[in-house]
């Protein structure tokens, strides 16, 4: 090295070395992986293993709540990494050294050679990167994969994205909003990011970030910056602001049949959302936007009352969030699920299960490739039929037709398609000019490659819908599964239209206002300065001389202020709560049990396709008896709502009156003899209000209980399974001999509890039957 060319430059240089030394010192003896783990020097593999299991289970973030515990953590799962490994252990007993402070050992390389110049930047003081927040360390970013997976990711969800940096005192102020605001918007499905403009300078460029911390959303690859004061509240409406503004159509009686028949323009399920909240969830747009190129969303308020006859028609249990898939057939739903907490998991399996229509039209190239993929040696063929047709009314018996014979033959290898030749008019040339053929023909077609070569073959006679029409291609279809050489002709498709592609002048306008936006943008912001670290420095010293006593001094208030609220709005909650059951026309948050009502379209849910080890257990009951056996009901169940593997529902046999008949019928174990006989006279017919059944839908067994007798002595007599028959009996006399009245009839389920203990100890007596009854005819109402 040559000599120093000034005496303040040779000064400022062994200030500097000093600094890195005292740097050096302070990163060597602040971790000790011993003294973290509190094991000896010479202590052996299995006693640092044990060390680190126990302090593990102490400290993990999800058991100990305490502040610090995550950074406690990272120490531990660091110091087991060193002293597990023998290079590492060794390394460190020797220099002392880590993998975070090992290169301080190295040559700074904050200093150039002096007579080049003399160069300085923030890598010379290394601040070690351990107390980096773990939610920030997972989410970090890097340029060639923020190109290569975020943008194209952007595409089917939003991003979040903070900038910040290890010079950035200010970012340490948002980070508990930040990650209180991560956590949630994570879990419905918003990506997030974090850029450390020190180390990606790169990627910081390319995104336009000159200070932090700042926000950033990402979405269809166009960054948008947030400009508000950092807050949940705001942060959650930014990422709202991202998305479009049509996603979800708000639906209701007047049009819901419009938003149904919309299948045939834009091709694609139409999904209704049922929720009990004024403005569409978060979690729903998300999902919209995720699946908008394949399905179509609505929602539905309950609350309103010009949503009343939706409700009623497709029978929605209000107590719980409720999503109708529909296809060709507007009148009932292809698939529904119902759940009390929809999770983004559970939706997108739904969505992603029922993503085409049953005999989708071909409108562009990527729809063509997800229904008729190309034939790969490692899977089973698949077989596209297609119809050439067209748009005319002349038309729609025609594909009425197919369409009915394609809902008929859902084989997996087979894949129902239409195609209107004046839209995909060179798809139609290259597979009808060889045979000088006019629409509508039925073509069956195997791709062999990307490039658009195809096997195929035309069903001769053309298409008309008539019943030899469809054995004909009933019958070739048969055949090209015992011999797939059936297929004898082979053709080069072009390239789908996109049918739904935006006019071009629309597309040059779009990308001139986005061009625009984004100089306005850089001429708005391309002249602030980043924020010295001297200031942040100045702020931070603020913040800790007067941030407490500010805090304290709004604390204090705060704390008053509460508490004379209190004193004054309590003798209003006392008077207004008994009336609050009957204000309300929303179902209650809290304190009350779910009780859903068995119609056939929560049948399959609720008990046909019920998770293994969950029981439903229904209420059998009338529309006279309903609201008294109900509170009744609810009463007695109360003590075991807290179980997350009953549920509770009630069956209404004005409506369904012979699925009792018939249940009972499929389990003989379940009906004593005295009932037997009694069924046997012709005139008799069984009352079973006030029975109690537990359901198990996957075992497919059932546990009854019977109602007790509804006189004068209701403690005199006992039922359920494990009662008498002359109890039953004598009960069962005495109700034909007498209505019971509402005031007498809640007795019937007297001991419902004591029923409800032996069915959660496993005592009850269980009747298996070998398949449920059909619950969808409804019985006339009288």
């Amino acid at each position: 090295m040559g000599a120093l060319p000034d005496p303040f430059l040779r000064r400022l240089f062994w200030l500097a070395a000093l600094l890195a030394l005292l740097d050096y010192a302070a990163a060597a003896s602040e971790f000790n992986p011993y003294r973290v783990l509190g094991v000896s020097t010479h202590a052996s593999q299995a006693e640092v293993k044990k060390a680190y299991k126990q302090l593990a289970r102490e400290w993990h973030p999800d058991k100990n709540k305490d502040p610090g515990a995550e950074d406690m953590f990272i120490k531990i799962t660091k110091s087991y990494e060193i002293l597990s490994n023998e290079e590492k252990r060794a390394n460190y007993d020797r220099f002392g050294q880590t993998d975070e402070n090992q290169h301080h050992g190295q040559a700074p390389q904050g200093f150039r050679h002096f007579h080049d110049n003399f160069y300085f930047d923030q890598s010379f003081f290394h601040f070690t990167r351990s107390t980096r927040d773990f939610t920030d360390s997972k989410h970090l970013l890097h340029h060639d994969h923020y190109m290569k997976e975020v943008v194209p990711d952007s595409f089917k969800r939003p991003y979040l994205i903070k900038m910040t940096s290890e010079w950035c005192f200010t970012c340490i102020h948002i980070e508990p909003i930040w990650k209180e605001t991560v956590q949630e918007l994570e879990a419905l499905g918003v990506g997030i990011g974090v850029v450390d403009i020190g180390y990606e300078k790169r990627l910081a460029s390319h995104l336009g970030a000159h200070r932090t911390p700042s926000i950033l959303g990402l979405i269809n690859g166009k960054v948008t910056y947030f400009n508000y004061a950092i807050s949940k509240e705001y942060l959650r409406q930014f990422v709202e602001s991202l998305l479009p503004q049509r996603l979800v159509e708000k639906v209701t009686d007047d049009t819901y049949l419009q938003f149904l028949n919309g299948w045939r323009e834009e091709n694609k399920p139409r999904v209704l959302l049922f929720d009990a909240v004024p403005s569409v969830p978060l979690l729903y747009k998300l999902s919209a936007f995720a699946h908008q190129d394949f399905v179509r969303f609505g929602y539905v308020d309950q609350g309103l009352t010009e949503t009343l006859r939706i409700l009623q028609q497709f029978n929605i249990n209000t107590y719980a969030p409720t999503m109708l898939l529909f296809k060709e057939n507007t009148e009932k739903p292809a698939d529904v699920i119902q759940s009390r907490g929809m999770k983004k998991q559970l939706i997108d399996e739904f969505v992603s299960n029922n993503r085409f229509l049953m005999v989708p039209r071909l409108v562009n190239q990527k729809l063509f490739d997800e229904l008729c993929p190309v034939k790969q040696f490692h899977r089973r063929r698949k077989y596209c039929v297609l119809l050439i047709t067209g748009e005319d009314e002349a038309f729609v018996p025609v594909n009425d037709a197919f369409f009915a014979f394609a809902s008929a033959n859902t084989k997996e290898v087979l894949r129902f398609t239409y195609v209107y030749q004046w839209q995909q008019q060179p798809l139609c040339d290259a597979l009808l000019k060889k045979e000088d053929m006019t629409p509508p023909q039925v073509i069956i077609l195997e791709r062999r490659s990307t490039t658009g070569k195809v096997l195929y073959r035309t069903v001769k006679g053309g298409w008309n819908g008539s019943d030899e029409d469809k054995h004909r291609l009933h019958e070739q279809l048969e055949l090209l599964q015992r011999d797939p050489s059936f297929l004898t002709y082979d053709a080069m498709l072009p390239e789908l239209n996109n049918e739904f592609a935006s006019m071009f002048i629309i597309q040059w306008a779009n990308a001139a206002y986005d061009y625009l936006s984004e100089m306005y943008f850089d001429f708005l912001h391309s002249n602030w300065r980043e924020m010295m670290p001297i200031v942040s420095l100045i702020f931070s010293a603020l913040f800790i001389l007067f941030g407490t006593v500010i805090i304290q001094a709004f604390s204090d208030s705060g704390e008053e202020k509460p508490a004379k609220q209190k004193a004054n709005e309590s003798p209003k909650t006392a008077e207004s709560s008994p009336n609050a059951e009957n204000t309300s026309s929303r179902p209650p948050k809290k304190n009350f049990v779910e009780v859903t009502e068995l119609t056939d379209v929560t049948y399959t849910s609720n008990l046909v396709r019920l998770r293994p080890g969950h029981i439903n257990v229904v209420l059998v009951l009338t529309d006279t008896s309903k609201q008294a056996l109900l509170k009744k009901f609810a009463k007695e169940v109360y003590s075991f709502s807290g179980s997350q593997t009953l549920h509770y529902s009630f069956l209404n046999v004005d409506k369904h009156s012979q699925w009792m008949d018939s249940l009972l019928e499929l389990a003989p174990s379940s009906r004593p003899r005295d009932e037997e006989e009694e069924e046997s006279t012709p005139s008799s017919k069984w009352d079973y209000t006030g029975y109690v059944l537990a359901l198990n839908g996957h075992k497919k067994y059932f546990c009854l209980f019977r109602p007790v007798f509804t006189g004068d002595e209701p403690d005199c007599s006992r039922s359920s399974d494990e009662d008498g028959g002359g109890s039953r009996a004598r009960s069962r006399g005495s109700s034909r001999q007498r209505s019971a009245s509402t005031r007498q009839i809640h007795h019937k389920l007297d001991r419902l509890s004591l029923w409800m203990e032996r069915l959660t100890e496993g005592t009850l007596p269980r009747h298996y039957v070998s398949d449920w009854p059909d619950l969808k005819t409804i019985s006339p109402q009288k």
